[in-house]
């Protein structure tokens, strides 16, 4: 194994590839985001195996607008002065060439890289140790932060005599959940100090191309279908065919650093990294890795600061502007910023975190675009616009901006900026807005018909709605109960006649509720009251929010029933699963083509982001115990190891197949498994 170099700031991970298959290695995968909803992805052997992967995916609308503009780099090392066509995947004397590099094709890979790597690190980059023919170097990935560039950085600290290195950029610029074919038409155009890469279309975008101290062969390739295999295991096009403008070329007497640059910008408006000092660019990522976990290590152990660290991950600026809102991205690689989700994850991502400031922006930004007394469900992906699809949207962001205000204290904001919006989506809920959501004669909130998905469990394909729970939810009426309490406890030595108003609504939506919703043979909750007034009674998570909010209808006993009945038939080491493996429509395993995963993605897959609501719910039960807290740990602990030992390294998984092993499935990287993990660790250890 090498030496390792010093880190730019605390590793998140660190692990040998010796003794690991290919396969193996592929299924681990590393994430890096700048802060404008731009990233860099790929395997821990730099092998892409997602059409999603790359070194550099840029966002010309930030956090919108994401395009993949370098997939990846050929590297090679060419002992002797070895002048074989880069181009070649084995040139006439391969004993003198050493590849960097692998791709995968058609089942084959080529070249074979990955042998050469020992080690892979991850701290404020990501870190690829090689060692062949007495050669020793790191490649290493560095994004900067606020800018669509990135750099790599090949740092040679042993050679056994003069050599050539050569960089072969592989060029996307496509909208990244696309793919490319080679009749696109790419066009380069070399200056002194680099070349640029755009579409012969007017009003895209370029990608700017630097490696100083490295001359630049023009060589025009089109290379033809890659493979990505995660793309093949999930039913959707698994093959792209990538152009390269030619190649960058240096020549190494003794040990050295070679810098390659990319940079995309929009409008062919540009700023090129000459303008990014290389070592800056390091120092900020290490500064800023530092002030994340030097604030968690107030208040964590190693843990929590790996989480603190992957929480960063998701929080963006919108527009790309350090004055402009901040929001919170749901998901790597292809979600943009979802209300929901967002209103999930700010107590763990940012209010556990210490980051105050940026909770208020995010509360803000939705708060901003909210519309006949709704908050957007999510941001076009590509336009920005907002979208009002969401019946608990709204109460998330009610209960997010109480606990904003109980964390952060910031009364004033919380007063004159998001009391307006809370009573506004209040009003609006009871006498009625979008999708005929409104209060029932009961008190209890109902919304949508068989044609609309307003909850979490959205899942729909080709017009078949897999888990049609409109009429009433169980887990938006407690968001409904626990947003009234909320609203009576701030008024109570506030005004008088608003707590009395707030109690009375609240007082009647809990009798109701207990009422409608308590069954007592099963000694839980029903899943939704349908409008007709039949119930269903499936075995689901979303009970668990009736217990784990700040106000609970539920009385001790009931509550005690609903923990018990979610931990004997949901709960997995991973999360808790969307429905009861008893239940006929239970499906085990996540895969597929899309209709096959739409299908399972809420009738039994787990769900990470729901540990943390269970683990609230189970310590209050039992009144917080020193035991109780112990056996939470021991619950959350495997989905600790998660986190830098499968998957994307660093971070959770959006989802896990329902039956063990537990397979990661969905996003590599997901914001309310995250925020849910990092605030259920605080509970355990507070």
């Amino acid at each position: 194994m090498l030496t390792l170099q010093k880190a730019e700031g605390e590793a998140i991970v660190s692990l040998s590839t010796t003794g690991q298959s290919i396969d193996e290695l592929l299924r681990k995968e590393w994430l890096l985001t700048n802060g404008r909803g731009g990233y860099a992805s790929s395997t821990v052997v730099g092998c892409n195996t997602s059409s999603y992967h790359a070194l550099l995916v840029g966002s010309l609308n930030p956090p919108a607008n994401r395009v993949m503009a370098l997939a990846n780099c050929l590297e090679m090392v060419l002992f002797n002065g070895e002048s074989s066509a880069p181009d070649k995947l084995r040139a006439p004397n391969a004993e003198k060439v050493r590849n960097l590099s692998t791709f995968e094709f058609d089942n084959k890979f080529a070249p074979l890289g990955f042998t050469g790597i020992r080690h892979f690190r991850r701290d404020a980059g990501v870190h690829f140790d090689y060692e062949f023919d007495k050669c020793r170097l790191t490649k290493s990935v560095y994004l900067a932060r606020n800018a669509d560039a990135v750099m790599l950085e090949y740092d040679f600290t042993q050679l056994p005599g003069p050599c050539h290195f050569i960089v072969r950029p592989f060029v996307g610029l496509r909208d990244f959940h696309a793919l490319q074919r080679s009749y696109s038409t790419l066009t380069a155009r070399g200056q002194a100090d680099g070349v640029v890469v755009r579409h012969k279309m007017p009003g895209s975008c370029e990608l700017f191309l630097k490696c100083p101290g490295a001359g630049f062969e023009k060589d025009e390739q089109w290379w033809f279908n890659f493979v990505y295999r995660v793309n093949k295991e999930r039913g959707q096009g698994c093959t792209e065919d990538l152009w390269t403008p030619g190649f960058f070329r240096a020549k190494i007497d003794s040990p050295c650093k070679i810098v390659f640059w990319a940079s995309l910008s929009a409008g062919f408006k540009r700023t090129e990294p000459a303008d990014i000092d290389c070592d800056s660019v390091r120092r900020d990522l290490a500064e800023h890795h530092r002030s994340i976990t030097s604030l968690a290590r107030k208040g964590g152990d190693r843990e929590f600061r790996t989480l603190c660290l992957a929480a960063d991950q998701f929080i963006t600026k919108r527009n790309g502007q350090d004055d402009s809102g901040t929001t919170v991205l749901a998901g790597y690689p292809w979600f943009a910023d979802w209300g929901r989700d967002a209103f999930i994850a700010l107590p763990g991502l940012l209010l556990a975190t210490g980051r105050f400031d940026e909770a208020k922006s995010v509360l803000a930004t939705f708060a901003a675009a909210a519309d006949e007394g709704m908050i957007p469900n999510r941001f076009d992906g590509r336009s920005n616009r907002a979208h009002f699809n969401s019946v608990d949207a709204s109460l998330w962001f009610v209960n997010a901006a109480f606990q904003y205000l109980s964390a952060s204290t910031d009364s004033q904001t919380f007063t004159q900026d998001l009391l307006p919006v809370i009573r506004w989506i209040i009003d609006s809920y009871q006498k009625g807005t979008r999708f005929g959501i409104h209060a029932d004669t009961d008190g209890l909130i109902t919304a949508g018909d068989s044609e609309t998905q307003l909850t979490w469990m959205d899942a729909k394909y080709d017009g078949v709605a897999f888990t049609p729970r409109y009429g009433k939810p169980v887990e938006v009426n407690a968001l409904w109960y626990n947003a009234l309490r909320l609203m009576a406890r701030f008024y109570a030595d506030r005004n008088e006649d608003n707590a009395k108003h707030y109690k009375a609504m609240a007082d009647q939506a809990g009798e109701s509720f207990r009422r409608l919703f308590w069954n007592e043979q099963s000694r839980c909750l029903n899943d939704c009251i349908l409008p007709d007034g039949s119930v269903d009674s499936s075995l689901r998570p979303n009970q668990i929010f009736a217990v784990s909010l700040p106000f609970s209808a539920l009385t001790c006993d009931q509550q005690k029933g609903v923990v018990s009945a979610v931990a004997a038939e949901l709960l997995t080491p991973m999360g808790l699963r969307s429905l009861s493996p008893q239940d006929k429509r239970y499906k085990a395993i996540y895969a597929g083509p899309p209709r096959q995963r739409d299908e399972a993605y809420h009738q039994g897959t787990v769900w990470a982001f729901l540990m943390g609501p269970f683990i609230e719910a189970y310590l209050k039960v039992n009144e917080f115990s020193k035991k109780s807290k112990k056996t939470a740990a021991e619950f959350i602990q495997p989905l600790l190891e998660h986190l830098t030992a499968d998957a994307c390294l660093g971070s959770i998984s959006e989802i896990f197949d329902g039956e063990a092993p537990h397979k990661p499935r969905g996003c590599i990287a997901q914001a309310w498994s995250v925020a849910e993990l990092l605030r259920a660790h605080r509970l355990i250890n507070s």
